[in-house]
């Protein structure tokens, strides 16, 4: 995995003073649930309890995150004893968000079943002529042409060589073991240790500013990074079983259409952190584990994920689209979009995606009025939200100042802006430059 000190200056939040910290990784203290699995990048647990003890919550608030990703704002909400709402279209993300949030499962069950599943895919890899407690695999009887593979319409959607072939066919092994004893309490948090065990410990993937291939693992101790994961995770639940059992639930629903989903004028607080407009494609940063797990199996059903998503890179832009009919005529975003489109042609770009920098621009920005209308239908009056967004300059190096635009988006549809202060400035690769990002913050009436 990356090291997040190498692309980012952090401002980190102490008693309401923001100070520049050295990098953006999990504290040792929050690691538990929060590592269990986490986007590269996330903004930090500590971020939520600020904004928390900022917004005066106490027992009884509910906090809704919009963009909830792995569920960040949801489990450090969990902690602090309020209720919460997650709302996230990615379903590996949904998935693990609603795991991280489960704190009933007994360890000692887990850790029991989980290692009589090892057990069991040990022993059959050894029988194939894999070592059963190293990485070695020297003495496989097995032909490349009898190894376990994914079906082609999954296979070609994952980045070539994100994962080796052993590697692969050892978590196929363990995926079929897991199959055979599935224990309906236990499968979640098994499946989720071995998504982080496939970003972590036998993918070739490497995480910056965007995902890509890295060092290639011709093997992997597969079952045994598992396992540890697991026992990681039982140790964790020891101490959360602790706490009180505080109601949180995630939708597998789209951002932009809150009302259908939640209660109205039921919601104190926001917490979250949408996607920013750039060439990002989220779903590229989830991709192995989405596919070798079966959370999308084919690109009907990629296609379907990205159509649900706020429109942030030209890779998820559709014909149909129509978000960008809610920016106002004139507005500062459509100039940004035309100055865009401008610098394309006086550059002489003419790939489909550059062509579609200024749209998807619109788009985004269109998106995100969209949600900020139809977010005002479950807020309680007095309702305070803090979203997390960052400055971009990703096409062709016009600036885009996320937090600003979309503050004036929030004045237009009745919220009042608090302020915009600074979280972490990003180093972009692209233009050499640090960019900002902020948090705006809102409150409804």
């Amino acid at each position: 995995m990356l090291n997040t000190q190498k692309y980012f200056l952090v401002v980190s939040v102490r008693d309401g003073n923001p100070q520049i910290g050295a990098n953006s990784k999990l504290l040792n203290e929050d690691r538990i649930a929060h590592d269990w699995y986490r986007f590269v990048l996330s903004f930090p647990p500590q971020l939520v309890r600020h904004y928390s003890k900022r917004f005066g919550l106490s027992s009884g608030a509910i906090v809704l995150d919009p963009f909830c990703g792995t569920g960040t704002t949801l489990v450090e909400c969990k902690k602090l004893g309020f209720e919460s709402i997650g709302i996230e279209r990615n379903p590996i993300a949904w998935f693990a968000s609603r795991v991280k949030l489960d704190w009933q499962v007994n360890p000692d069950d887990l850790i029991r079943h989980a290692t009589r599943v090892a057990k069991n895919a040990a022993q059959q890899l050894r029988k194939q002529g894999f070592a059963a407690d190293s990485s070695s695999s020297a003495g496989s009887r097995l032909s490349a042409s009898t190894l376990k593979t994914l079906r082609p319409a999954a296979a070609s959607l994952l980045l070539a060589d994100s994962i080796s072939p052993v590697p692969l066919h050892k978590t196929l092994v363990l995926l079929q073991n897991l199959d055979r004893a599935r224990d309906p309490r236990l499968d979640g948090h098994e499946i989720l240790a071995l998504a982080k065990t496939l970003v972590s410990d036998v993918g070739n993937l490497r995480f910056g500013p965007e995902v890509g291939i890295g060092r290639r693992r011709r093997d992997a101790d597969v079952v045994g990074c598992w396992l540890k994961r697991i026992r990681t995770i039982a140790g964790d639940l020891q101490q959360l079983r602790q706490l009180a059992n505080v109601r949180s639930r995630v939708y597998l629903s789209d951002a932009r259409r809150v009302s259908g989903t939640i209660a109205e004028h039921s919601v104190d607080a926001v917490i979250t952190s949408p996607p920013y407009p750039n060439e990002k494609d989220y779903t590229r940063a989830t991709r192995l584990e989405s596919v070798v797990l079966g959370f999308i199996r084919s690109k009907d059903e990629l296609r379907a994920l990205k159509q649900e998503l706020v429109r942030s890179n030209t890779r998820n832009v559709y014909k149909q689209d129509d978000d960008d009919q809610l920016i106002p005529e004139n507005s500062e975003i459509r100039a940004i979009a035309n100055e865009i489109e401008q610098r394309r042609i006086q550059l002489g770009k003419t790939s489909g995606f550059e062509r579609l920098y200024a749209r998807v621009t619109r788009l985004y920005f269109g998106g995100m009025a969209r949600h900020l209308h139809d977010l005002r239908a479950v807020l309680r009056p007095g309702a305070r939200l803090a979203y997390v967004v960052g400055d971009q300059s990703s096409y062709l190096g016009v600036m885009i100042r996320t937090g600003r635009l979309l503050a004036d988006l929030a004045r237009s549809v009745g919220y009042t802006v608090e302020g915009i202060e600074l979280f972490r400035k990003r180093f972009a690769t692209a233009s050499r430059e640090l960019l900002r990002e902020e948090v705006v913050l809102l409150r409804w009436h």
